[in-house]
C-alpha cells in the first residue's frame, strides 16, 4: 500500500494521451419503455462488483516477518516461513466478518512472489516455507473457491528488488508476472495496480533511487489489455481511469458527497475522495483501510485492532457513502488471522446484520409526487423494483412513506438505480410534524446507495424524501429505515505537548474508566491525566443505564519531548529522535554511509532516568538497518561525559519495530543525553533509527 505522507507521486491515470474508458452494458436489461439514461452508467462488471459492499485486503510477504510496511527489496527469500499456514482459516475468518472477496498481495513492493513465479529466484521456491513447494496464491485462492468467497490480485507495479527496474526489460517482465497469475490460479474477479512508484531500492545490488512515470513506463493498455481477455469479468484498481478509483486516503472516509463519476481531469487524492458530478467516466471508489494502524501484522498491534463499533462507523462513511469497503485483515508470522482481528470481524459482521435486520418500510403506504409509467409505481421500492418519477418531475418531486402507527428509527438507506445513472444532486428527508414537515437531514447525491445516520432517533407516521435540485427525474430502488441497536462508540485518548492525557467519549450519559500502566482500566475519569514521564493509557467508556461498555483503547506513550533540543548530530534529519506520536511510522535518522550515527540532546531539564529506549525507522533509506549496539551517556553538560551509563545489544531491533526499553543498572541523573550507534546490524552500511529516549520512574 501507499505510504501515508509519502512523498509526492505520480498519480495521472492518462493511458496513452487519454482516459480509458470501459463499456457501460447494464445489467439487468433495462425496461423498454422506461425512463432514458442520464449519464454516465455502470458496466455490468461494475455492477456486480458495487453488490459486494464489503470484502477484504490480505497483506502478507517478507514484510510481515521484518516488521516492516515496506520492504527494501533486498530481503532474502528465507526469512518468509509461516509456521502454521491455513488458508482455510483465513479465509473462514474473513468469510464469518461478513468479507464477498479477498484481494492478496501477490507481489508487494518489496518484490518477493507468494507464488513460485518462473520468472524470479526471489519467491517461495528459494524460501523455507513447505521445502520451496509452496504457492500461498494456490491455496488462498483454492480457499476461496471452496468457501463461496471471490479472488483477487494485488500485484505491485514498483519492485524494489529487481534489477531492471526503471528500464524497458523490467516491464516485460512485469506483464509476464501479470499473465502468470491470470492464468494459473483459476477465476480472479479484481486486480489491483498499486499507486506507488519509485524511489530507492535494492535493484539486484545497484542500491539506488530510481524514478518513473507512472502514467507511461507501465505500459498500461497492454496491462489493461490482458485482464481484459484473460479474466474478463474482473475489474481493475488503480487510482484512477480503470474501472475502480482510489478514494484518496486510506483513513477508511469516502467524500461527503462521494460521486462515483470522473471527468478528465488530472487526478489528486481530493477528487478522488469526491467524484466529479456529471463525469463521463464511471469509476467508483473504492475505499482501502486495514483493520489495524498497519497493512501488515505487526505484533504489538494486537491490542489496536479495530473494535466493531469503529468498523461500523467505517461501513457507514464508505459503503453508507457509495464507495466499496476494501479491510484489510493481515495474516500473521503463523499464516492465520489473529485471533483478535478474527473475533472483530465476527463481530462486526453480528452488528451489521443487527442493524440491518428489520427494516421499518415493509409495512408502510408508499405514495409519490408522480409516476413515469407501469412498472415505477412507489410500490415497487418495496419489491425489488424501482419509483421513478415522470421526466418533468425533478427539483421537488418527492416519495412518501406512511406507517400506520408511528415508527422510531436513526437511521435511513436510500438507492438509485444506477442502470439509469446518477440522477439527484440534493435532497432533504422529512418527517410528518401536525400539519407540517420537519427537517431531519439534508443530503448531497445518493448513487449506489447512501446511509445517513441521524444524530439522535426519530418518531413518525410519514416519512418524506424531497428532491431539491436533480439533473433528470428521480429513479429510487430504496427507501428504507432502521434502528441502530445500542452502541458504545470507543473513547478517543490523546496527548498535549505538556503532558496532559485527556479521555473523552464519543456521546452522552457515558462513564469512562482508565490506567495509566497497561492493566485493566478501572480508574474513574474525572478530567485530565498528568502523564510527561510516558506510560501505556488503557480507557473504556460504559453507559450505566444498560451497562454496554465499549472496545478497550490502548495508547503507549513515550516520555514528553517538547523541551528537549538536537545539540549535534552526525546523521541527517536528526530531528526525528526528538518526536513521539504514538505510532511507530515515521522518518528516520540515517548515518553517512559506512560511519557511526552519534547524537547529543539537550533534555531540557535534569531528568533522574531509569532507562533509555530506542527504535528503528520504519521509512528508512536503502542500505539502511537498525545499529548493532549502542552506548549512552548522561552528564551536565554537551561535553564532559566519563564512563557509558549503558552498552547494550540492539538485536532485538533486526525484526521488531516497537520501541526497545532497556534499563540502565541504577538510576542516572543529568541533563545531556549522548548517544552512540557503532555500526549497523548485518553488515549493512546505514546506521539508521526513528526515536530514542528515556524512561523515568513514572513510566
Amino acid at each position: 500500500m501507499r505510504r501515508p505522507l509519502f512523498p509526492k507521486l505520480s498519480r495521472r491515470a492518462l493511458i496513452g494521451g487519454g482516459m480509458v474508458c470501459f463499456g457501460a452494458t447494464p445489467f439487468p436489461a433495462l425496461a423498454a419503455r422506461g425512463p432514458a439514461p442520464y449519464g454516465a452508467t455502470p458496466s455490468s462488471r461494475q455492477q456486480a462488483w458495487q453488490a459486494m459492499e464489503f470484502y477484504g485486503f490480505l497483506h502478507f510477504t517478507v514484510d510481515t516477518f521484518t516488521d516492516r510496511d515496506w520492504g527494501l527489496g533486498d530481503e532474502n527469500p528465507a526469512i518468509f516461513n509461516p509456521t502454521d499456514f491455513d488458508a482455510d482459516q483465513i479465509v473462514t475468518a474473513c468469510k464469518t466478518g461478513g468479507m464477498k472477496q479477498l484481494i492478496l498481495t501477490a507481489k508487494h513492493h518489496d518484490g518477493f512472489c507468494l507464488w513460485p513465479s518462473v520468472h524470479t529466484a526471489h519467491s517461495l521456491k528459494n524460501s523455507p516455507f513447505q521445502g520451496g513447494k509452496g504457492d500461498i496464491v494456490r491455496d488462498i485462492s483454492r480457499a476461496c473457491a471452496r468457501h463461496g468467497l471471490k479472488f483477487g490480485v494485488y500485484l505491485s507495479p514498483w519492485d524494489r528488488n529487481h534489477a531492471d527496474y526503471g528500464r524497458p526489460a523490467y516491464v516485460e517482465y512485469y506483464l509476464k508476472q501479470l499473465r502468470e497469475l491470470l492464468t494459473s490460479y483459476g477465476a480472479v474477479h479484481e486486480v489491483w495496480f498499486d499507486g506507488a512508484n519509485g524511489g530507492d531500492g535494492y535493484y539486484g545490488g545497484a542500491c539506488e533511487t530510481r524514478q518513473i512515470d507512472g502514467a507511461t513506463y507501465y505500459r498500461w493498455p497492454e496491462a489493461y489489455g490482458l485482464v481484459r481477455r484473460l479474466q474478463p469479468q474482473a475489474v481493475m484498481f488503480r487510482d484512477y481511469g480503470t474501472e475502480v478509483r482510489w478514494v484518496g486516503n486510506e483513513a477508511g472516509v469516502a467524500g461527503d458527497p462521494c460521486w462515483p463519476t470522473m471527468s478528465g481531469l488530472p487526478f489528486t487524492p481530493a477528487l478522488g475522495n469526491s467524484g466529479v458530478r456529471g463525469g463521463a467516466l464511471w469509476n467508483p471508489a473504492e475505499v482501502d483501510v486495514s483493520i489495524r494502524r498497519s497493512w501488515f501484522w505487526h505484533a504489538d498491534e494486537n491490542e489496536g485492532v479495530r473494535s466493531p463499533a469503529n468498523l461500523l462507523k467505517l461501513y457507514l462513511t464508505s459503503v453508507g457513502r457509495g464507495a466499496n469497503l476494501l479491510l484489510n485483515a493481515p495474516p500473521d508470522r503463523r499464516g492465520r488471522i489473529h485471533e483478535a482481528d478474527a473475533q472483530a470481524l465476527k463481530d462486526f459482521h453480528a452488528l451489521l446484520a443487527k442493524t440491518f435486520a428489520c427494516n421499518l418500510n415493509t409495512t408502510a403506504r408508499v405514495r409519490a409526487s408522480s409516476t413515469f409509467g407501469p412498472g415505477f409505481e412507489p410500490s415497487k421500492i418495496l419489491k425489488g423494483g424501482a419509483w421513478a418519477a415522470r421526466e418533468s418531475d425533478r427539483a421537488g418531486a418527492w416519495l412518501r412513506l406512511d406507517f400506520a402507527q408511528a415508527e422510531t428509527f436513526d437511521l435511513i438507506r436510500l438507492r438509485e438505480d444506477t442502470r439509469y445513472g446518477v440522477r439527484i444532486d440534493d435532497y432533504v428527508v422529512e418527517i410528518a410534524d401536525g400539519e407540517d414537515w420537519r427537517e431531519i437531514a439534508r443530503r448531497t447525491c445518493i448513487g449506489a446507495q447512501r446511509v445517513i445516520r441521524l444524530a439522535a432517533p426519530v418518531t413518525a407516521r410519514a416519512v418524506r424524501l424531497r428532491v431539491t435540485k436533480a439533473a433528470a427525474s428521480p429513479v429510487l430502488s430504496e427507501f428504507s429505515l432502521y434502528r441502530l441497536p445500542e452502541i458504545v462508540e470507543d473513547p478517543v485518548i490523546r496527548r498535549d505537548d505538556k503532558g496532559l492525557v485527556t479521555v473523552a467519549a464519543v456521546g452522552p450519559g457515558l462513564e469512562l474508566h482508565y490506567s495509566v500502566d497497561g492493566s485493566p482500566p478501572s480508574m474513574p475519569y474525572a478530567g485530565p491525566i498528568a502523564l510527561s514521564g510516558g506510560g501505556k493509557v488503557r480507557a473504556v467508556a460504559r453507559r450505566p443505564s444498560s451497562g454496554l461498555a465499549s472496545a478497550v483503547i490502548t495508547e503507549d506513550f513515550d516520555i514528553v519531548k517538547s523541551g528537549w533540543r538536537l545539540v549535534s548530530c552526525t546523521g541527517d534529519n536528526g530531528e526525528a529522535l526528538l518526536s513521539w506520536d504514538g505510532s511507530p511510522d515515521g522518518d528516520a535518522c540515517n548515518a553517512p554511509r559506512g560511519r557511526p550515527l552519534e547524537a547529543v540532546i539537550d533534555l531540557g531539564r535534569r531528568y533522574d532516568a531509569t532507562g533509555f529506549t530506542i527504535q528503528r525507522g520504519q521509512w528508512m533509506t536503502y542500505g539502511g538497518a537498525a545499529p548493532e549496539s549502542c552506548q549512552v551517556w548522561l552528564g551536565d553538560d554537551a561535553e564532559t561525559w566519563g564512563t557509558p551509563v549503558l552498552e547494550a545489544d540492539l538485536s532485538p531491533l533486526r525484526h521488531q519495530r516497537s520501541r526497545v526499553r532497556i534499563p540502565f543498572a541504577a538510576p542516572v541523573s543529568g541533563r545531556y543525553l549522548r548517544v552512540h550507534l557503532p555500526r549497523a546490524l548485518d553488515g549493512n552500511p546505514v546506521v539508521s533509527i526513528a526515536r530514542v529516549g528515556i524512561t523515568t520512574a513514572q513510566a
